[in-house]
């Protein structure tokens, strides 16, 4: 993914068009959430439920966006700092759980993964699809869509983990592709931080121009 700009104004999500999208995506997330958390349960895959984890996630995130669409550059930042933090430990719980399994293989259902990762990746590319044209936005719009991005990438993972467990027979390939998802929300939440302590030192900064 392209590195973050540090000059030029961002987008920073108040628009009645932006926030009519990102309502229906928190609907997509919320009952997505709920279907694969099920399924993973059913099928014993932690790849499912690492990937309804990310659901959750991203509809809390954009709850929260919508929350603070408007406020000042500072408040906004802050958001955006916090939903890094939250996907920083989103991807430490996923990678711990992972882990865990390492030590206690079972071989999920291959047939249940591959159905809804099929379900999954169809709702998250009509995400990514309404939410594709704010995707250079500031710290709390970016991460919007990095989590978005995210969620299409962990389903197409998901349907190649269900191919592997079903060619195995093991539970490796599940187990291997929670790993990646970790450290794939690691990663995002890295990008986010770094651009909202950017954008709250550029606040400070305003802020002291205008005291001065």
């Amino acid at each position: 993914m392209a590195g973050c700009c540090d000059h030029g104004a961002r987008f920073d999500g108040v628009s009645a068009g932006y926030k009519r999208r990102l309502w229906l995506v928190i609907a997509i997330n919320t009952a997505m959430f709920a279907v694969e958390m099920t399924s993973g349960q059913a099928a014993q895959s932690q790849a499912l439920k690492a990937d309804a984890l990310d659901f959750l996630g991203d509809a809390l995130t954009y709850g929260l966006s919508l929350a603070v669409i408007g406020m000042s550059v500072r408040v906004r930042a802050n958001a955006a700092l916090a939903k890094g933090l939250s996907l920083m430990a989103m991807g430490a719980w996923v990678l711990g759980t992972t882990l865990y399994r390492v030590v206690y293989i079972g071989v999920p259902e291959a047939g249940i993964m591959g159905t809804v990762g099929v379900l999954a990746l169809a709702a998250n590319v009509a995400s990514v699809l309404l939410l594709m044209a704010y995707k250079d936005g500031d710290a709390n719009v970016r991460s919007v869509w990095l989590c978005s991005r995210n969620d299409a990438i962990g389903n197409v993972a998901v349907m190649l983990a269900a191919l592997g467990v079903w060619q195995s027979g093991t539970g490796w390939p599940d187990v291997i592709v929670a790993a990646i998802m970790a450290a794939l929300f690691v990663n995002s939440a890295v990008q986010i931080i770094r651009q909202s302590l950017h954008e709250r030192r550029g606040a400070a900064r305003a802020d002291q121009n205008l005291a001065a």
